[in-house]
């Protein structure tokens, strides 16, 4: 005889399997519920814990979380999803915000229960991420409100109002680019493959088409027209064997045929000649079948197509501890540590200015009862009073203070010899080591050439010609001082290389913004900061000498460009003596280097406070002194 459970959400955790198994139409799925994140492997689904109180917002969230995952197993295929999924990292998160949306909406329309359901758990969180108070579009991902908007779009129906707000922000810029396109939305929900191909192209409209990859359809379609063409040859030798094809020539010359029986060797000779004949002219075959043409080489640049290098193998990405030994390193740190003696005072203070700021955005709240956790003694009373009332518990969380990057690019030019370089590296040592302390990662990275006015890449130009307009024409060499994972204590020393004698030389800094924003934008935190630290124009002497004066300059205002329309990084410049508010949105102006590090702290500070009003000002074109 089986034991009656005593827990009262059994019943419904047992209904909510057994539907969730109809709606997915996999009767052999497995159903467990589990505080690990929700999803599905292989046969089993993972759905949230239901406690025996059975609170509403607990079960709203189960039958939500069931629904879309029953869904998405319903009306998604997965080897189609694959054929056409992106590249990119962008891209493909925006791929699959966009089908998420698209099964649930099929659900929607399909099975109009699952709607509220769905709602409750988009609402949950997206309350989670604090999308009801955000007011900026780098606090939610573009393609989270893209998911949002097909939805909105898909149903008719309004998001719940934390999705709403986030949706909101980037809607005019999500229909600014791709609202002709999305007025085929309805035309394409129930059809996965039209619909991939509709997401592909709405990726391209918001500026990511570079991240797509090959179209799928378009390798499909050749490599069909590859398999006929190979059918057609292969039938064409069992139509005509090689007594067939002698019988004809005998036919069409038979004197020429007779002679050939009589000496077999002439006939060796005649057709060897035939053969060096046909060798010996141009095949007249079209230029896309012929097999050996090189594929098209990648651009150098995702910003600007056009921007050549003209020779790379020379280019170097190095960390800097490979670029001098221990000894020297520790040699150099001490030297700059020297040189900054005097302002120590008034880098501390602004540390800790900068430290008081990110803690007071680190305020904890606090989850109450739940049924693990920490106990929670304030409701211990409850217990005394009524021993059957169960014990509650609590778990500290934290709030508006999300996962955060930092990265500063460091102009290494010759220009900046001297006290410039100083105060640029004992700010950067700074400010790693107080981000550090408030849990944001930070990555320090510079920028110079490897020669002066040309290296060996500008050597082999000269020694092949002296090409017209050969595009950049010297070494590049991109310092990482230190990676975002390695701890500020590891990469100190590496700091005083900028201190190095022949460090210092040219800079090109569209090629070396382009390199730092791949490297944040390829980390998992949600909010990336670059930050670069420059003193003027790029310049590079062999380079504008032999192209167009604004050649690396065009190149730089590419790449901002590129950065500030794909929206995943939070761009900012510091400018040293020379206004860069020409080439940034957001920069500021210093004309004595000893105010760098305050520009620095009070830049990141803005950025990390609540009030939009005061980070608008920070993020306005200021001038400082």
């Amino acid at each position: 005889m089986s034991r009656h459970s005593d827990n009262p959400a059994d019943p419904f955790k047992k209904a909510l399997a057994e539907a969730t198994k109809t709606m997915a139409h996999e009767p052999d799925l497995n159903i467990t519920y589990s505080v690990d994140p929700a999803g599905v492997s292989g046969d089993t689904m993972r759905l949230p814990q239901v406690s025996r109180r059975m609170s509403h917002d607990e079960v709203l969230l189960a039958r939500g979380t069931a629904d879309a995952l029953a869904l998405n197993i319903r009306y998604h295929n997965a080897k189609t999803h694959s054929k056409y999924a992106p590249e990119g990292k962008m891209a493909q998160d925006i791929y699959e915000s966009m089908e998420t949306a698209r099964c649930e909406a099929m659900g929607a329309r399909d099975m109009p229960g699952t709607a509220g359901n769905i709602d409750a758990k988009i609402s949950f969180e997206a309350h989670s991420l604090g999308y009801e108070s955000v007011t900026d579009r780098t606090e939610v991902p573009l393609a989270t409100a893209a998911g949002y908007l097909v939805r909105h779009l898909s149903t008719g129906r309004d998001m719940p109002p934390a999705a709403q707000n986030a949706m909101n922000i980037w809607r005019d810029f999500i229909e600014a680019q791709a609202g002709n396109t999305l007025k085929n939305i309805q035309e394409t929900l129930a059809d996965q493959n039209k619909f991939a191909r509709f997401a592909r192209q709405i990726i391209s409209d918001l500026g990511y088409g570079d991240q797509l990859g090959d179209d799928p359809d378009q390798a499909e379609e050749d490599q069909d027209d590859d398999s006929t063409d190979d059918q057609e040859d292969d039938a064409e030798p069992e139509s005509s064997g090689e007594d067939d094809s002698s019988e004809e020539d005998a036919d069409a010359n038979p004197e020429q045929s007779q002679e050939e029986q009589q000496d077999p060797s002439a006939a060796q000779i005649s057709m060897d000649e035939s053969a060096d004949e046909d060798m010996s002219e141009e095949s007249e075959l079209p230029d896309g079948d012929n097999p050996q043409e090189p594929p098209a080489p990648q651009p150098v640049s995702d910003a600007d197509p056009d921007y050549r290098v003209y020779d790379q193998k020379f280019d170097e990405e190095i960390r800097a501890e490979d670029l001098a030994e221990p000894p020297e390193l520790e040699r150099l740190r001490a030297y700059l540590d020297q040189q900054l003696e005097p302002l120590k005072g008034a880098v501390s203070r602004l540390a800790n200015k900068l430290q008081r700021r990110l803690q007071a955005q680190q305020n904890r709240s606090w989850l109450f009862d739940l049924e693990e956790g920490i106990l929670d003694a304030g409701r211990l009373a409850r217990v005394v009073a009524n021993p059957t009332t169960p014990l509650s518990f609590k778990m500290e969380k934290d709030t508006e203070f999300r996962d955060t990057v930092v990265t500063l690019l460091i102009d290494n030019s010759g220009s900046m010899r001297g006290r410039p370089i100083s105060i640029a590296a004992i700010s950067a040592d700074v400010l790693a080591r107080t981000l550090e302390r408030c849990n944001v990662k930070v990555e320090i990275l510079g920028f110079t050439t490897r020669a002066w006015k040309g290296g060996q890449s500008r050597e082999a130009w000269l020694n092949e010609g002296r090409a017209q307009q050969p595009g950049r024409l010297n070494d590049l060499r991109h310092i990482i001082y230190k990676s975002a994972d390695a701890p500020w204590r590891r990469s100190r020393p590496n700091l005083g290389l900028m201190m190095k004698e022949g460090l210092l030389k040219e800079n090109i800094d569209g090629e070396a913004l382009e390199w730092a924003h791949r490297r944040i934008s390829s980390r998992q935190e949600v909010r990336k900061i670059l930050m670069v630290i420059s003193d003027g124009a790029p310049v590079d002497d062999s380079t504008l000498s032999v192209n167009p004066a604004n050649y690396l300059e065009k190149h730089l205002r590419d790449v901002i460009a590129l950065v500030e329309r794909r929206k995943m990084v939070e761009l900012l410049a510091i400018g040293i003596g020379h206004d860069v508010t020409r080439y940034y949105d957001r920069a500021v102006t210093i004309t004595d280097v000893e105010q760098l590090a305050g520009a620095m702290t009070e830049q990141l500070a803005a950025l990390f406070d609540t009030d939009p009003r005061v980070r608008a000002r920070a993020m306005g074109m200021l001038k400082i002194g």
